[in-house]
C-alpha cells in the first residue's frame, strides 16, 4: 500500500532549493501543505536540527526520463559487453514473470536512489495475462512504491531481428539457428489501428482503476527503423487528436545512423517533422548520433531528448553530443535506461557521470550546473507526465518531491564550514547517502527502505520463481540462450558489412 502523507516540518542542515541557480541555504525548515511545499524559512536555532537522526541535505527529487522497468540486469543475462544490436535478443533469455513483481522491484530500486518521476517504455511484455491487465499490474506497482510513471505502450510492425527485412537478415545467419530465430524474433505485424486501440484500452483501464494520478499513458513507437511510415503517421495523428505524449528511440547507435541516412536521405528528423511527430509532446531517447542541424530542428519544435549516458557507454553506442544539444537550446533530460553505471539505478551517480563527461575541458564550460539540474531533475517530469510538468525546484507551491541526504555521511571529513554542499554532492554523492525520499508529500523511502512494499521479500520471491522456471525448462532455456549467443556472433559481420543501408525501406 502507498506510504502515508508526511507529517510535521522537515529541518535540514542545508537546502539546495534550485541547485546551480541559487546558493545553498543553511539551517532551514520546510513545511508541507498536502502534496505541495507550503513554506520555507530559516530555523530559529541550529539546535533545532535533528532529534537523534542524521543532519539532512535537502534537494529536489530526480527524474528518469527513459527506462523500461526491467528487473534483471544485463550482466546477469549474459549480455555484458554486447553492442545494442546483439544485446537486445538477450532480454528474452529468461521467461516472463509476474508483472507486478518485476515492476515493483524495478521501481523500488529507482525510488531508493532518489527518483520521483520515472518513464516506462514497456518493451518487455511479461505475458501470461491480457495486456491491459499487465499494464494495470505495473500501475499498481508504481502506486505501492510511490513513484509517478509514464507508461508508453511499445509499438512496432517491422524488422524484428536487425534493421532490415527479417528474411534478408535470416539469410545471413548460420543455417542451424535460422528457424529458432525466426520463430522467436521475426515480427508478426499488427495493423496501426489495432495498436492504437490497445493504447486507448490501457488508458481506460488505468483511469478506471484509479491510477490516473500517478500514471500517464503514452504512445511508444520503438524507433523509426522498427516502425513503418503508416504506423508512425497514425501515431502522429492520434497524438495530435488526443494530446497524448509520444516516447521513442532515435539515433542510438552508429548502425541506426547508417540506416537512417540510407532510408531517409532527406533527413530522419525532417521526416518526423513532415509527418507531424516532432512536437513538444515527443520525447526522443538517446540521439547519440544526431547532427547539429537535426538538434536545431528538435529544439525549434520543442521536443525533449532523454540522454542515457551509462547505457550508451555500456552498450558501446557512443557519447551523446550534449554540449551541442544545449548550444542549440534543446530540452535535455536524464535517462537511466535500466543500465546505470553499476547496474543499480543510482540516479545521483548517473547525474555526476553525465556532468563529468559534458561540463567541458580545461577552462571551457559546456554544461553549467544549472543546466545539469534541469537535465537531472527539471526536464524529466515533462517526459513522464506530459504537458508542462516540471521539477527541479523546492519552493512554495511546487510538488513536495525531495531527496534528503545524510549530510554527515556526505561530509564525513569536514574541515571548512564554508564548503559548498553542491560541490560535495557532485564530487561524491551516491545512493548510499540518501536518508529519505518524498514524492508528492509522501515519505516513500526512509533509512534506505521503501515503505510501500517489502522490497527484499518481493525480490526473493521473484528470484525464486525465476530460478524455478529456468530449472523446469532447463533444456529450452539453455538452447535459446545458446542460440542468442550464436546470433550475437553472426550479427557482428552482418552490421559491419554495411548491408543494412540498402536491404530495407
Amino acid at each position: 500500500m502507498p506510504a502515508a502523507m508526511h507529517e510535521g516540518p522537515i529541518d535540514c542542515a542545508w537546502l539546495l532549493a534550485d541547485p546551480g541557480a541559487e546558493p545553498a541555504q543553511s539551517d532551514m525548515r520546510i513545511e508541507l501543505a498536502g502534496d505541495r511545499i507550503g513554506s520555507i524559512a530559516p530555523l530559529a536555532h541550529k539546535a533545532a536540527i535533528g532529534t537523534g537522526g542524521p543532519r539532512l541535505l535537502a534537494l529536489p527529487a530526480l527524474a528518469n526520463a527513459h527506462d523500461h522497468a526491467r528487473t534483471f540486469r544485463s550482466a546477469t543475462l549474459g549480455a555484458f559487453g554486447q553492442p545494442l544490436e546483439s544485446w537486445l535478443p538477450f532480454l528474452g533469455v529468461v521467461p516472463g514473470m509476474d508483472p507486478y513483481l518485476c515492476a515493483a522491484t524495478s521501481f523500488a530500486r529507482s525510488a531508493r536512489h532518489g527518483v520521483a518521476n520515472l518513464m516506462v517504455h514497456y518493451t518487455r511484455v511479461q505475458g501470461g495475462m491480457a495486456y491491459a491487465d499487465e499494464a494495470e499490474a505495473v500501475a499498481r506497482a508504481a502506486r505501492d512504491v510511490g513513484v509517478r510513471i509514464g507508461f508508453a505502450i511499445a509499438m512496432r510492425d517491422r524488422h524484428g531481428i536487425a534493421y532490415c527485412d527479417d528474411a534478408a537478415v535470416l539469410s545471413a545467419l548460420r543455417p542451424g539457428i535460422r528457424d529458432a530465430v525466426a520463430e522467436r524474433l521475426a515480427v508478426k505485424p499488427v495493423a496501426p489501428a489495432q495498436q492504437l486501440a490497445l493504447v486507448e484500452e490501457v488508458a481506460r483501464r488505468i483511469e478506471q482503476g484509479g491510477h490516473g494520478g500517478h500514471v500517464t499513458v503514452q504512445y511508444g513507437p520503438t524507433g523509426v527503423q522498427w516502425c513503418s511510415t503508416p504506423l508512425l503517421e497514425a501515431i502522429a495523428q492520434a497524438s495530435a487528436d488526443t494530446g497524448r505524449p509520444v516516447h521513442m528511440h532515435l539515433l542510438e547507435t552508429r548502425y541506426q545512423r547508417d540506416w537512417a541516412d540510407a532510408n531517409h536521405p532527406g533527413g530522419i528528423v525532417r521526416f518526423l517533422d513532415d509527418i507531424g511527430l516532432l512536437t513538444p509532446r515527443l520525447t526522443l531517447a538517446h540521439c547519440a548520433w544526431a547532427r547539429p542541424e537535426e538538434l536545431a530542428l528538435i529544439a525549434e519544435r520543442g521536443a525533449t531528448i532523454a540522454v542515457n549516458t551509462s547505457s550508451n557507454l555500456g552498450l558501446k553506442s557512443g557519447i551523446a553530443p550534449v554540449p551541442e544539444m544545449l548550444k542549440h537550446g534543446c530540452r535535455v533530460a536524464m535517462g537511466l535506461d535500466g543500465m546505470a553505471f553499476d547496474e543499480d539505478d543510482d540516479a545521483l551517480r548517473e547525474m555526476r557521470l553525465a556532468y563529468s563527461l559534458h561540463r567541458g575541458w580545461g577552462y571551457d564550460t559546456t554544461m553549467t550546473r544549472e543546466q545539469l539540474w534541469a537535465f537531472a531533475s527539471g526536464n524529466g517530469p515533462r517526459s513522464v507526465r506530459g504537458g508542462l510538468a516540471r521539477g527541479g525546484r523546492i519552493e512554495p507551491g511546487a510538488p513536495a518531491d525531495m531527496v534528503l541526504l545524510d549530510w554527515d555521511a556526505l561530509d564525513d571529513d569536514a574541515l571548512f564550514a564554508e564548503t559548498d554542499p553542491l560541490d560535495l554532492l557532485l564530487a561524491r554523492g551516491n545512493g548510499s547517502h540518501i536518508a529519505k525520499v518524498l514524492v508528492g508529500g509522501r515519505m516513500v523511502v526512509d533509512g534506505g527502505r521503501v515503505l510501500g512494499i517489502d522490497e527484499p521479500a518481493l525480490r526473493a520471491e521473484l528470484l525464486a520463481r525465476m530460478r524455478a522456471a529456468l530449472a523446469a525448462d532447463a533444456g529450452g532455456a539453455l538452447s535459446w540462450r545458446e542460440t542468442v549467443k550464436a546470433l550475437a556472433d553472426d550479427l557482428g559481420p552482418f552490421y559491419r558489412s554495411g548491408r543494412i543501408g540498402g536491404c530495407c525501406g
